[in-house]
C-alpha cells in the first residue's frame, strides 16, 4: 500500500485529558469524567478516522472505552487490499481498537448501506445490551446529521440517542465547524455537514497519535486520496463535540461533564 499522508500537527497541543475546563463563556474543554465511554458506529474505520482522537484521549486519561459498530461494512466502494470486504473490515476494526486502546469490540451484522431501513427500536437494544455488558457511565456518537450524511451515520446516532433515553446515559457526539465542512465540500464535492461555533459544546485538543496508526489499520478504507484525510488537515489539533443528551445531574452531585 502507498504511503499515507499524515496531516499537518498542530502546534504544541497539551494532552485534552489534562486541559482545564472553561470557566467563562464559551465551549467547555475538558472531556466528561467519564470511566468507561460506548463508542456507537455505523461501519468499521467510523471509530478511527470520526472518533479516534477522542477515544484516544478518554485512553490517555484513565478511562477504558468500549465500541459497538452495527455493520461490518460490506457495501463499501473502496477495497483498497484484496479479499472478502466483509470480513478484512472485520479484522480492521479489531485491530485498530486494540490500537485506540479499546477494551471490547461488538461488531454486528446489520446490512451496511441500510442501516437506515432497519427498525430504530431494535437498534437501540443493541445499544443498551452494549451499555449493560460494558457498564459504560456514558455515549459517544457521530453528530446527528451522521457529519458525512450517510445515512447508516444518522441511523447509528439515533440509535445511541434512543438508547440514552432508555439508560439515562448522556450522548457526546463529534461533530465538524461549519468552514470546515464547507471546504471539505467544494474540494471533493461531498456532502458533509457541520455547527456553527455558538452550537459547539466542547473543544477538545487532541494529540492524533493513537488516531492515526488505528487509521492505518484500515488499509482497505485508508487510501492516500481518501477525503477523510484532508478532514484530520484541516482540524488539526481540536476535535469538535456537542451534547446530544446532557446527562441528568442527581441531586447534591457535581457537574458530570467536568474533568477527569
Amino acid at each position: 500500500m502507498p504511503s499515507m499522508p499524515r496531516p499537518r500537527p498542530a502546534a504544541g497541543p497539551e494532552p485534552a485529558a489534562a486541559s482545564a475546563r472553561g470557566t467563562g463563556p464559551g465551549p467547555d474543554r475538558a472531556l466528561p469524567a467519564w470511566g468507561r465511554p460506548l463508542a456507537v458506529v455505523a461501519h468499521p474505520d467510523d471509530e478511527s478516522f470520526g472518533l479516534g482522537a477522542v477515544l484516544g484521549s478518554f485512553v490517555d486519561g484513565g478511562a477504558r472505552p468500549s465500541l459497538l459498530c452495527f455493520t461490518h461494512g460490506e457495501a463499501s466502494t473502496l477495497h483498497g487490499v484484496p479479499g472478502d470486504l466483509r470480513r478484512v473490515r472485520e479484522l480492521e476494526v479489531r485491530r485498530a481498537g486494540d490500537l485506540l486502546g479499546v477494551e471490547q469490540v461488538v461488531l454486528l451484522d446489520r446490512p451496511d448501506g441500510r442501516l437506515d431501513r432497519e427498525d430504530p427500536s431494535a437498534l437501540a437494544a443493541e445499544v443498551v445490551r452494549a451499555v449493560e455488558a460494558s457498564g459504560a457511565d456514558g455515549l459517544l456518537a457521530f453528530d446527528e446529521d451522521g457529519v458525512t450524511g450517510h445515512p447508516d451515520h444518522v441511523a447509528a446516532t439515533a440509535a445511541a440517542l434512543l438508547a440514552g433515553e432508555r439508560t439515562g446515559l448522556g450522548v457526546l457526539a463529534w461533530t465538524l465547524p461549519v468552514p470546515v465542512a464547507e471546504q471539505l465540500n467544494r474540494e471533493f464535492s461531498a456532502s458533509f455537514r457541520g455547527r456553527p461555533s455558538r452550537e459547539v459544546h466542547l473543544l477538545l485538543e487532541v494529540t492524533r497519535d493513537r488516531q492515526l496508526e488505528a487509521v492505518r489499520a484500515h488499509p482497505s478504507q485508508a487510501l492516500p486520496s481518501s477525503v477523510l484525510w484532508r478532514r484530520l488537515e484541516l482540524t488539526r489539533g481540536t476535535e469538535h463535540l456537542v451534547w446530544l443528551r446532557r446527562p441528568p445531574v442527581p441531586a447534591g452531585a457535581g457537574d458530570p461533564t467536568g474533568p477527569f
